[in-house]
């Protein structure tokens, strides 16, 4: 169901049903946890080169589209934008790490 109260179907059902055990997982885990997770991936992908770097900071981008994805429907116009805007940023920099040119 989504955040206006409608069932969801196609894609996003399966994708929201297949997202549900670990969701449960992430929220039982200490808050630190994730945060911890998040630094040591940036710490990666900042301070690697090449493509373990590039790897890291595409680990993120991908937790970060998953959850913009399960969030779509509650989101407003900005808050779209600013997932978009910061998937792209992500993904550019991991390329660029990748390849060598950041």
């Amino acid at each position: 169901m989504d955040a206006r109260g409608e069932q969801a179907t196609g894609l996003r059902a399966a994708v929201e049903r297949w997202s549900a055990a670990p969701v449960v997982f992430l929220h039982r885990l200490p808050r630190w946890v994730l945060l911890v997770a998040v630094f040591v991936l940036l710490v990666i992908g900042m301070a690697g080169t090449g493509w373990v770097a590039a790897a890291a900071v595409l680990v993120l981008a991908v937790a970060l589209a998953w959850f913009a994805f399960l969030n779509w429907p509650a989101l407003d116009g900005s808050g779209r934008a600013l997932r978009v805007v910061a998937l792209a940023v992500l993904v550019a920099f991991a390329l660029g790490r990748g390849i060598g040119q950041f």
